[in-house]
């Protein structure tokens, strides 16, 4: 499992010594670009913008963000893949196009995710959250699970897609919980999000970025946290794993070079990712959007992607699920 480093500003000081400047210069030159596959507004958009700032002095040359959606990401990540190995080319992709896409049947890729693409870094976890429509009368796992084992089918969950994130938590917490609720896509978060305020459906478990807005108006209540630890921003809400043991939900982002990138280049990028994510601003900001810190090494991204995707397709598999 990636490893969470929490950091302070000594191990700041020591990581921005580790990451000196003047050698990784001389190796990349003219402006690098990260390539983000999806909208302005969302969190894969908001977390490049905030690391090109901060890797900017860390790499020595101008980082720019490079916006390219479609295709669930894919459309940038297949330019990432096909860009010459100097990097000066990387992107940020999403868990679900690493350990997802590739075992959901009927999901035709463009790339071989796991051949032309090099893994670089771990970066940033989405914390996930159980949340209910304030018309459900209860306000616990517990009382969920009860009801739903004695009303059979008539909770609804939202998600913002098959095969989505959303979709496989719901999943997994069918499975786990041995319960049946029916799942409800949507074609997005924002209108899975705005139909649950209305009443329309019940509950979802998803990105807790996107619900803030609501929570804070009151539409969304949150109930627990499907993610391994609570986000300090909800101390106090209890883990869905509390009262299913081993429910644990990390969407999580990464950064990714082109096929064949070099090994130098590779650790001079993830030097630089390590010493900017370690910059107090940049762990306020996570943390003020509903993102944990994530870094390691690239053998650590890759176990992690091995794991999950193991994860992930047994779910897909007792689920029935298949592309649109």
């Amino acid at each position: 499992m990636q490893r969470r480093t929490f950091v302070n500003a000594g191990t700041a000081a020591a990581l921005g010594a580790l990451a000196g400047v003047p050698a990784w210069a001389q190796k990349i030159s003219g402006d690098v670009r990260i390539l983000c596959g999806f909208p302005p507004g969302g969190t894969a958009d908001f977390l490049c913008r905030i690391l090109a700032e901060a890797v900017t002095p860390e790499i020595g040359q101008k980082v720019i963000v490079d916006t390219k959606t479609g295709a669930s990401g894919f459309i940038a990540n297949e330019i990432v893949a096909n860009s010459p190995p100097d990097g000066r080319t990387v992107g940020l992709a999403a868990m679900a196009a690493m350990c997802v896409s590739p075992v959901m049947p009927g999901q035709k890729l463009p790339i071989n995710v796991d051949t032309d693409l090099t893994p670089i870094a771990n970066i940033a976890g989405v914390y996930n959250m159980l949340v209910f429509g304030k018309h459900v009368s209860f306000r616990t796992v517990p009382e969920l699970i009860a009801y739903a084992k004695a009303n059979p089918g008539k909770l609804t969950y939202a998600s913002a897609g098959n095969g989505t994130s959303q979709h496989l938590a719901g999943e997994l917490f069918k499975k786990m919980a041995g319960v049946n609720i029916l799942h409800v896509p949507y074609r997005g978060g924002a209108p899975a999000i705005q139909d649950i305020v209305a009443g329309n459906c019940d509950m979802m478990f998803g990105n807790m970025p996107e619900f803030l807005g609501q929570i804070g108006g009151g539409g969304l209540i949150p109930i627990a946290f499907g993610s391994p630890r609570p986000s300090p921003l909800f101390p106090n809400l209890p883990l869905i794993s509390k009262f299913l043991p081993g429910y644990e939900v990390v969407n999580w982002f990464a950064v990714f070079g082109s096929k064949g990138l070099p090994t130098d280049l590779v650790m001079l990028w993830n030097k630089a990712l390590r010493a900017a994510v370690a910059k107090p601003d940049m762990q306020k900001r996570f943390l003020d959007n509903g993102m944990d810190t994530i870094i390691g090494s690239p053998e650590e991204l890759k176990a992690t992607i091995v794991a999950d995707r193991k994860k992930w397709a047994a779910v897909i598999q007792e689920a029935g699920m298949r592309a649109d």
